[in-house]
């Protein structure tokens, strides 16, 4: 898909450019998004960010060119965008394992991270259910952190924080504050994404008369694409929000003409009829391409 060769597009300037110094801007515009969607989807895609993959591919590359040439560690330290050859040396030990001058043994194994290329998974027997909403500006208020993106970490610290809230009383605290009961749902807002952190909040719509000294998120007016999970037990919510988010990125976005809008994400988590099992909504603000 033509969507799909953009992306690629903006991989191939990533390699072309990990020793001259790469620019995000130039990277977004060769995939046709903003800065920030692009980071977002590669992070979903490849389960890391986008920064991470690129020290991983400039620590691959020089490690072969250490194995394969006579060139000194500290013009490598230079071409890859280290400060000092001590940094270098610190990164490359970090991903490999080893020291860089003990890459010259033939017999030293290290660490070899190929360049990525991304594909459309066609799964035309599972759709992706979804609904368009407009929604004029809002506020919710909550409990926030900051939480580093990528990587299982992602989810590991996301879940430590529900719950370290849980058990010592504070979510519920939050409800009684704000006048809910006990057995309402809290949502979840993802916002303010930077390189290699987003910050998190436990949340809920903020009421009327004001949000009782939590903090308070303003949401402006946007389109949203909403998405739905199968329903499922509690322990399930963190496998089905990663794999509705994959699917989205990965599939979802490519094929419409929408991309990111830039705004914060909110997952809203929802009982079944039932009251045993969850569905969970992933509300992504979006707007026309280009």
């Amino acid at each position: 898909m033509d969507c799909m060769k953009k992306i690629n597009n903006a991989m191939d300037y990533i390699e072309e450019n990990l020793a001259e110094g790469l620019d995000y801007n130039i990277v977004a515009q060769k995939a046709c998004c903003s800065v920030d969607h692009f980071q977002r989807m590669f992070s979903y895609i490849a389960d890391m960010p986008l920064s991470e993959y690129i020290r991983r591919r400039k620590l691959t590359l020089a490690a072969f060119e250490l194995r394969d040439s006579s060139m000194k560690i500290v013009d490598l330290a230079a071409k890859y965008g280290y400060k000092s050859p001590e940094a270098f040396s610190r990164a490359f030990k970090n991903l490999h394992g080893v020291m860089p001058m003990s890459v010259r043994n033939t017999e030293t194994v290290i660490k070899a991270y190929p360049r990525i290329m991304f594909g459309l998974s066609m799964e035309g027997d599972v759709p992706i259910n979804y609904r368009i909403v407009d929604k004029q500006p809002y506020e919710v208020c909550g409990i926030k952190t900051e939480i580093t993106s990528g990587s299982e970490l992602t989810n590991t610290l996301i879940t430590q924080f529900w719950e370290e809230n849980i058990r010592n009383g504070v979510i519920g605290k939050f409800h009684r504050d704000i006048g809910l009961e006990y057995d309402v749902c809290m949502n979840a807002a993802l916002f303010d994404y930077q390189q290699n952190r987003f910050s998190y909040m436990i949340c809920y719509e903020v009421p009327l008369g004001g949000s009782t000294g939590y903090f308070t998120l303003h949401v402006p007016a946007y389109t949203w694409a909403v998405f739905f999970t199968p329903e499922h037990e509690g322990e399930e919510n963190t496998q089905m929000i990663r794999s509705i988010r994959r699917r989205i990125f990965l599939e979802w976005f490519p094929t419409t003409g929408y991309v990111h809008a830039g705004g914060p994400e909110f997952e809203i988590f929802k009982r079944s009829r039932k009251g045993e099992k969850f569905i969970i909504e992933i509300w992504i603000p979006i707007k026309k391409r280009g």
